[in-house]
């Protein structure tokens, strides 16, 4: 299903940090209501679904955030 590559789809040079903004990119995507969270309720909802097209589609929602988590930080998610 998936095809993972360990590089940027687009070279990537990072000429100055900022950790003021680091740690809002971080908190949006792995706060209580960011994309971590988000792809956890789509994956536990799929189970109480009662059509096969919409288990899915919410299985695909919530299979990307985790990869995009993995290929980011380097980290697996499960």
């Amino acid at each position: 299903m998936w095809n993972y590559e360990k590089r940027l789809q687009y070279p990537v040079k990072i000429t100055q940090t900022n950790p003021q903004i680091a740690k809002v990119i971080i908190s949006q995507f792995g706060g209580p209501d960011g994309e971590l969270a988000a792809s956890m309720r789509y994956l536990s909802q799929r189970y109480t679904m009662p059509y096969k097209e919409v288990t899915a589609t919410l299985t695909d929602i919530g299979t990307s955030v985790p990869i995009l988590h993995t290929l980011l930080f380097n980290k697996r998610c499960f």
